[in-house]
């Protein structure tokens, strides 16, 4: 009895510290780094968890993945290809007004999914408007339409977008596995998504000859600061991806490949430098990695295992089964629209981490994890599409909210809304149908 209730303590306990966590998350008013450490220590220090499992719960697969791409990109980033694609996109279409809406969503969608989705946005976003005001029309369509591009087009992959990274690496999934399941849905998605956007804006996005060879004029080569640089990057991405495809056949970790790559490209980065600028170069591109993002993962992993070590996350998966009557189909389909609406409100990683223990805990009695898998496919579709719902959804989304105000043309959080709840409902019905089409028709 004294065990039961001693047990019964630290679940209180551990359902304190979390949902403070979540609070304090959700307010923005602690870094999020700081919020998820502090609440793992107090997590260790209640007795929740001793010290040894709070460091054995961090998975290290993601934090290697996530440091590894981030360097990665940032090596890349100085050679100037993303501004380069994105000129040059601009003038294969004419610098026409409409075609410039379809190839920057398109080179957003693509980018966010290779990369990552803030990463893609910080790039394509201004120069964005540097091509729109030479056209003189408003940069206000294309920014909204790369949001939700940027969001939709991270989904397609293992690496796009953070909840995919967690779902991929506590399930063991291949990049290949979220490529085949995910892509065409997303590639759907993308399209349906421009075709409306043209059409509501086709009128509207006007301007002359006379601007339009002002784009023409640009000169896209000029981006590219250096071609060394450049072919070096790029030949390191690619057998970078090659890993992550070939990664089941080789028996090696997503985070090791992507660590290697970053090893390798670092090494061609800074290899002919003197050493004091060798060392310097490596530090600034060290600088360069989210090491906030990174703590907030650690912490993260801690506090969800708290949740996990105490059942109450296997004690809430045995609810929402009870909810489901044991149908794979219901549990699927309340998981795609929960995830998307809570998405819409509140930061998707939380989210995502604190459901894969439930769900895991849900496995066994609903035919285990090749049963389970429409279910984590509807976790990650959810959530990422959901990230749309908002202008919180998502950190691509406050982002490209930032750039535009600094530019002179804000997004209102109300008149975002206008686009974004039609978004997340038409694109999240899509997905719900593309899944029933999947694994229930036939």
């Amino acid at each position: 009895m004294e065990n039961f209730a001693f047990l019964s303590d630290m679940r209180w306990i551990a359902a304190m510290i979390v949902a403070t966590c979540y609070v304090v998350l959700f307010s923005e008013k602690v870094n999020r780094a700081v919020t998820t450490l502090m609440a793992a220590m107090f997590m260790v220090i209640s007795g929740v968890i001793t010290q040894n499992e709070a460091f054995a719960s961090i998975d290290f697969n993601t934090i290697s993945l996530l440091v590894g791409m981030m360097v990665i990109v940032s090596i890349t980033e100085r050679s100037g290809l993303f501004q380069f694609v994105a000129v040059w996109g601009a003038q294969r279409v004419k610098a026409n007004p409409v075609g410039l809406m379809i190839i920057l969503s398109l080179v957003t969608a693509v980018f966010s999914a290779f990369l990552d989705n803030v990463t893609t946005v910080l790039l394509i976003v201004p120069v964005t408007i540097q091509i729109t005001r030479k056209l003189q029309i408003t940069p206000y369509p294309y920014l909204i339409l790369e949001i939700f591009a940027s969001n939709i087009g991270g989904t397609a992959t293992l690496i796009g977008d953070p909840p995919n990274i967690l779902i991929g690496s506590a399930l063991g999934l291949s990049f290949m596995d979220f490529l085949v399941t995910l892509a065409p849905i997303v590639v759907l998605t993308v399209l349906v998504l421009i075709v409306v956007f043209v059409l509501i804006w086709k009128n509207s996005l006007i301007t002359n000859e006379r601007n339009r060879a002002a784009v023409m004029r640009m000169n896209a080569a000029a981006n590219i600061v250096d071609k060394g640089l450049l072919y070096k990057s790029l030949s390191v991405l690619f057998l970078v991806i090659i890993g992550f495809i070939s990664a089941e056949k080789i028996h090696i970790e997503n985070g090791v490949i992507a660590l290697c790559g970053a090893s390798v490209l670092l090494l061609l980065y800074t290899i002919k430098d003197l050493p004091y600028n060798r060392d310097e170069k490596t530090e600034e591109m060290f600088n360069l990695v989210d090491w906030t993002t990174i703590f907030f993962f650690m912490g993260l992993f801690m506090v969800v295992f708290g949740l996990e070590k105490t059942g109450i996350l296997e004690m809430l998966g045995q609810k929402f089964l009870a909810l489901t009557n044991g149908s794979l189909r219901r549990a699927t389909f309340i998981i795609l629209s929960v995830s998307a609406i809570v998405s819409s409100a509140i930061d998707n990683i939380p989210f995502v981490a604190t459901m894969i223990p439930m769900l895991k805990s849900m496995e066994p009695s609903l035919g285990g994890r090749e049963a389970m898998m429409p279910v984590w496919w509807a976790l990650s579709l959810g959530a990422c599409f959901g990230g749309n719902g908002s202008l919180i959804g998502a950190s691509a989304n406050v982002i490209v909210a930032g750039l535009a105000v600094r530019e002179g043309h804000p997004i209102k959080f109300l008149g975002f809304l206008l686009w974004s709840i039609p978004v997340m409902l038409i694109s999240t019905l899509m997905a719900g149908v593309y899944l029933y089409l999947k694994y229930f028709a036939f």
